[in-house]
């Protein structure tokens, strides 16, 4: 995990189906959030989950770390001119404004939306992911189904599964826990879920009206959702802004850029295979970097007031934390935040949001499915 100098040296790590556990690890750490004392909290309201807020420069002391390779190395800073995107607080919110549109579904109509899980295998963090989104579910009044299978389980099984959740007229949303084993065709088993019911937004059919000028997607992929969000609820422009996706996988890089482009962004995406990164990155006014890669993105490479959405998720070890290790994004935070005009932190930024928009595109489904409105 030692930090990339030079865009020559960099690797990245795209968040891509096959490496799904790590993007999924966004659902985990929105419980585990670190407490930041001035991220700005003053919301308002808004049914169509689009709203915003100013973005005052707060004065603050923070104790941070940067060089994963030395993380004793401690910097306190006086002064920071960044504002702090605080993603828990905005997926808070969107989870109270989704939990009063499914009351009032319920008291209308009757109907209660539906979200099913489909879990392969004993992997540990998988299971918390489940149980994470069991959890956020509960806490909405969405009703959760779940049906665990063993490792050794066929594509066969796992796909009767879908047919009958996509049968099943109380599911309105279809998920299948990734990664799958490895001796599953886990583009199949995607394919299988129905159009209607990919909340995931992982469907091929999805990301292909994503990607086209005058069409909609029935669902757009939740973690790429979540950045626009924030972006849309802090007041921050997108329309003729230059911006830059860092990562090109299916889940976030390559959806995000769409998105961006729908909002009338210039759009460039930087990948392992971009000559001359760090320019490109640096004349960016928007920033969304989604490689896994600890640290790799340095306050060099930031554009003076540029506004950072970064999805990264990385352990790395330290010593002086009980469970040996914390996470980082792939902005070098500290550096950044001293150049940004915005930034979001991790944990507490983007993670929390990938949920929320689950919840969100579930009771979407609902909603289309049942012409309510």
């Amino acid at each position: 995990m030692a930090l990339m100098e030079t865009a020559a040296s960099m690797i990245f790590t795209d968040y891509s189906s096959s490496s799904s556990s790590t993007a999924r690890l966004l659902h985990f750490t929105s419980s585990r959030v670190q407490k930041f004392p001035n991220t700005i909290s003053h919301f308002r309201r808004s049914n169509t989950l689009k709203f915003g807020i100013s973005n005052p420069k707060f004065p603050r002391t923070i104790i941070t770390y940067c060089s994963s390779a030395s993380p004793s190395a401690v910097q306190v800073t006086e002064e920071a001119s960044a504002t702090i995107i605080d993603g828990k607080r905005v997926a808070k919110d969107i989870r109270e404004e989704v939990a009063v549109e499914i009351s009032r579904m319920k008291d209308k109509i009757g109907i209660v939306p539906g979200l099913a899980v489909i879990l392969v295998g004993d992997r540990k963090d998988s299971a918390t992911y489940v149980r994470n989104k069991k959890k956020a579910c509960d806490s909405v009044g969405i009703n959760s189904y779940e049906v665990r299978l063993a490792e050794d389980s066929t594509e066969e099984e796992v796909v009767n599964h879908i047919s009958k959740f996509n049968d099943d007229p109380s599911v309105h949303g279809i998920l299948v826990q990734l990664p799958l084993p490895r001796h599953m065709d886990e583009e199949k088993i995607l394919d299988a879920v129905c159009i209607e019911k990919d909340v995931d937004g992982f469907h091929p059919e999805n990301m292909g009206r994503l990607a086209m000028r005058g069409r909609e997607p029935s669902f757009v992929p939740c973690t790429p959702k979540g950045c626009i969000e924030l972006l849309h609820r802090y007041d921050i422009p997108i329309k003729g802004k230059r911006a830059v996706v860092i990562g090109r996988s299916n889940i976030v890089g390559t959806p995000a850029a769409f998105l961006l482009q729908r909002e009338d962004a210039t759009v460039t995406v930087v990948h392992s295979r971009t000559e001359n990164a760090e320019e490109i990155t640096r004349e960016a006014d928007i920033i969304i970097s989604a490689v896994g890669q600890p640290n790799m993105v340095r306050g060099s490479w930031v554009k003076p007031g540029a506004v950072i959405i970064d999805v990264g998720i990385n352990p790395v070890e330290d010593p002086d934390c009980t469970r040996g290790y914390r996470l980082v994004g792939d902005i070098c935070y500290e550096e950044a935040r001293k150049v940004a005009s915005a930034i979001t932190p991790v944990p507490g930024g983007v993670g929390p949001m990938t949920i929320a928009m689950l919840l969100s595109n579930t009771l979407l489904s609902a909603k289309r499915i049942h012409n309510f409105s």
